[in-house]
C-alpha cells in the first residue's frame, strides 16, 4: 500500500538522516553506506533503528 504523497519528503532515516524511497512493503535508506530498510505495518512506518533489516 503507497504511502500518502508528500509523506516520504518530511520523512528521514533516524540512523543518519539521509532520505528513504519506499520499495513494496519497506521503507529504504538512500545513503550507501548505511542503507537500512524500515518496515512499513498496516500502513504505518515503523522508523525504529532496532526494528530495521540490515542491507544484504
Amino acid at each position: 500500500m503507497p504511502l500518502e504523497s508528500g509523506l516520504l519528503e518530511i520523512l528521514a532515516c533516524p540512523a543518519c538522516h539521509s532520505s528513504l524511497t519506499e520499495q513494496e512493503t519497506e521503507l529504504i535508506c538512500t545513503d550507501t553506506s548505511c542503507g537500512l530498510a524500515y518496515p512499513v505495518r498496516d500502513g504505518i512506518p515503523v522508523l525504529l533503528v532496532d526494528e530495521a533489516r540490515r542491507p544484504a
